[in-house]
């Protein structure tokens, strides 16, 4: 069961909004709505909600940085029970795709996070384990994952005692993907030595010690990486597959017959076109694919051949995360005004690229079939539902009947930030000026910007007029994200500029001042919604404060000013009658999901501000005869590659992919072409 440990209780209007939840639940109401204030403990009364439970929970955030937030909070709150982490495990991915104007086929290109990978896998490991599991997910959960039957049926199962020959056990390993390593194994790995072998797990940073005497299992312990100390004998050991996309061998020649029966199909179609083109390129691919297939079992992009490998029918849908969830799971989605429409957007885009792709023959008309959920698959899937925000559509409140859950009075007796008005023009002089006002104060403070490049640009200004400020948006990955808020909460600087990421579900009590630049300029980052979650940074400080530049008060504008007044009104008339006296949320740094795989570095910052946690300490050397590089010159060409993959992440973002493969292309030649001494 799900076992709440905190030394907090619930107040303000939580009692009330978990009594109505629970009830919900235990009633089996399909779809609830917690509408609450910023600041006012939604994450800590959706845990009470599910405390006591028997069953798994899917928490569902529409991005990295807030899933990250709410997997150290909600591990906080449940120590003995197996909170997981699973998000898209790509720093960097530029997908499969061709533009027909300009004939350019782009390969595939990615960047894998092996410590996100170790926490994909213990997810789904700790899913078929157990049952009190809470899983906080991106939206990346609806899409491809190996059968969760395969994954199940692969997976190795020895006790001490059994009698194994230590050749079948070293097979059965390679099958679910391990690799023999007896110099310096790694996760996923396993070695030899004499009588026994040691199995490193892709998911802890432990491996087990299988002892044989003979062809019987003498014992099985296991060991901490790190120390190598033991840290106990088992009885019994499951040994999880090294990757989700793993299946019995038998399966793979039938799969390899159907493939290549389609491809005979499509190649005949596209001559009986006159496209010979296409066809002479499908059928050298696909044959290519299948010999790797059936001799090294892998081919680069198998992915798209897994309808088949699955044995799944035409046009159903893929494997996901959703599947390794028993059938009576809750699902919690944060913020779900901007994550229902996020899993909306999925589907089509990903169906457009991989259409271009099968008409001009680099792919099979199966490969559609490996794709994310739609939609309506994925409210099929999702059970008994509780959508939570502050903000909520007309969708959510109509799917619970008008009567959404409400928690507008905050535990802490804090208000709604004051709102103050003031001028476009000089709004980032009066601006700097607020933000070292705030500093004297120890105040920490956001400024919203309505570009990447402008929080950029702004962050560089500032610290060059000796103000701490750093900037935050979605080309840095996850874990340095997480890392930047971290040390905004630490204290190491005192200002940070950003745009969408800094809205729904950042938690920074520290931050007094909110500072939205060029409020007037309506739109999705100027919305009502938008501001009304902007505003509630500052809700978690007594002081709170939220400034907008504008010239003319737009009815978003209006709409906050309107909102913030009448539910000033009501938390001050609560606090009047309860003696209630609002002070600043005084919360410790919670451990993040990045100190947990990656701890916090030693080192400083690179230059544009951004944190380094993530980077190796020291450039693996290169020996050479020849002139060095000079030291100073190294720091120019650390900046030259950043500001390259910069705009190579962010021309991928933009679907823009000649142009970022033709970048990623002169990072690579510059990266070949230079050499520093060691």
């Amino acid at each position: 069961m799900l076992k709440l440990v905190s030394d907090l209780r619930p107040a303000g209007g939580q009692p009330e909004a978990i009594a109505q939840l629970r009830e919900g639940l235990s009633a089996g109401k399909p779809f609830q709505v917690l509408q609450g204030v910023t600041g006012s403990g939604k994450t800590f009364t959706l845990a009470n909600a599910v405390a006591g439970l028997d069953r798994p929970v899917l928490v569902l955030s529409h991005n990295k940085t807030l899933a990250a937030q709410l997997y150290s909070e909600f591990k906080t709150f449940f120590p003995d029970n197996a909170v997981e982490y699973f998000i898209s495990y790509y720093d960097y991915y530029l997908p499969e795709s061709y533009i027909p104007q300009t004939d350019t086929y782009i390969a595939k290109d990615c960047s894998i996070n092996e410590n996100i990978e170790k926490l994909r896998l213990s997810t789904t490991a700790s899913l078929l384990e157990r049952r009190d599991v809470i899983v906080i997910a991106s939206v990346s959960c609806i899409y491809g994952l190996g059968s969760p039957e395969d994954y199940d049926y692969m997976c190795v199962r020895i006790a001490a005692g059994d009698t194994v020959e230590r050749n079948d056990l070293l097979r059965r390993l390679i099958e679910i993907q391990y690799e023999r390593n007896d110099v310096a194994p790694e996760k996923g790995q396993f070695r030899v030595r004499g009588d026994s072998v040691d199995v490193f797990s892709p998911r802890r940073d432990e491996f087990v010690r299988i002892s044989f005497w003979d062809d019987q299992l003498e014992s099985l312990e296991v060991f901490n990486v790190t120390t190598g100390r033991s840290t106990g004998k088992r009885d019994k050991i499951v040994l999880f597959p090294c990757k989700h996309f793993v299946m019995p061998q038998e399966r793979v020649a039938p799969g390899v017959e159907g493939i290549l029966a389609e491809m005979r199909d499509r190649v005949r179609e596209f001559e009986s076109q006159g496209k010979l083109l296409e066809a002479q390129r499908l059928y050298q691919r696909v044959k290519y694919d299948m010999e790797m297939l059936k001799e090294i079992g892998y081919c680069s992009g198998v992915e798209n051949y897994s309808r088949h490998l699955a044995g799944r029918a035409p046009g159903s849908r893929p494997y996901c995360l959703l599947d390794f969830f028993p059938k009576d799971f809750i699902t919690l989605i944060d913020e779900s005004h901007v994550t229902l429409p996020q899993i909306r957007a999925m589907y089509l885009g990903d169906r457009n690229r991989k259409q271009t792709l099968v008409d001009h023959g680099f792919r099979l008309p199966s490969a559609l079939d490996n794709r994310p959920l739609t939609y309506e698959e994925f409210d099929a899937m999702i059970g008994q539902c509780v959508y939570v925000s502050a903000t909520p559509t007309d969708y959510e409140l109509e799917r619970c009947a008008r009567q959404p859950t409400e928690v507008v009075v905050r535990p802490t007796g804090l208000l709604d930030p004051e709102i103050i008005i003031r001028p476009l023009g000089g709004q980032i002089d009066d601006v700097i000026a607020e933000i070292r006002s705030a500093t004297v104060k120890g105040e920490k403070v956001i400024i919203n910007t309505l570009t990447k490049k402008n929080s950029e640009r702004l962050a560089d200004y500032l610290q060059e007029l000796d103000i701490k400020a750093r900037y935050l948006h979605s080309e840095l990955d996850a874990l340095e994200r997480v890392r930047i808020l971290a040390e905004l909460r630490r204290g190491e600087f005192d200002c940070l500029i950003g745009i969408n990421l800094l809205r729904e579900g950042i938690d920074l009590p520290e931050v007094a001042l909110i500072a939205i630049l060029d409020a007037d300029k309506e739109g999705f980052l100027r919305s009502e919604r938008s501001l009304i979650q902007l505003a509630g940074r500052a809700a978690r400080n007594v002081d709170g404060r939220v400034i907008l530049y504008a010239d003319k008060i737009t009815d978003s504008i209006k709409s906050l000013v309107a909102i913030t007044a009448q539910r000033r009104k009501l938390q001050q008339e609560y606090n009047a009658v309860h003696h209630i006296i609002p002070q600043t949320i005084k919360k410790k740094p919670l451990p993040s999901v990045a100190d947990v795989v990656n701890p916090p570095p030693a080192a400083g910052k690179n230059r544009s501000g951004k944190s380094s946690g993530l980077r190796a300490a020291e450039k693996p050397g290169v020996y050479q005869a020849g002139p060095a590089v000079k030291p100073g010159d190294q720091d120019e060409f650390d900046a030259l590659i950043e500001e390259l993959e910069n705009e190579m992440l962010a021309a991928a973002e933009a679907l823009e992919f000649e142009r970022a493969a033709d970048l990623r292309d002169r990072i690579k030649k510059l990266t070949s072409e230079c050499q520093f001494q060691a």
